[in-house]
């Protein structure tokens, strides 16, 4: 398994592949009814000037959700080994 990171950190422009979806309660799942589910790909589109919601497109749409809410979501960037 190669380098993981949290989506709240994804780099703009980068695409990556949700290996787990952590937390609890209703926002974890919301994101699972998002379709944030492992093997999903997310690609970071940008952020707020502020640095704070950002921007992610996956499953053919752009949602834009706050760190904190993703903070718990882990990832793999693409072509990590």
């Amino acid at each position: 398994m190669g380098k993981q990171l949290s989506m709240d950190h994804l780099p703009e422009g980068i695409r990556a592949q949700v290996v787990e979806v952590g937390g609890e309660g209703a926002m974890r799942r919301r994101l699972l009814d998002l379709g944030l589910i492992p093997g999903t790909w997310v690609t970071c589109r940008g952020r707020a000037p502020a640095g704070d919601p950002g921007a992610y497109a996956f499953r053919g749409c752009v949602v834009a959700l706050r760190a904190k809410d993703v903070s718990a979501v882990a990832l793999e960037p693409e072509g990590v080994l």
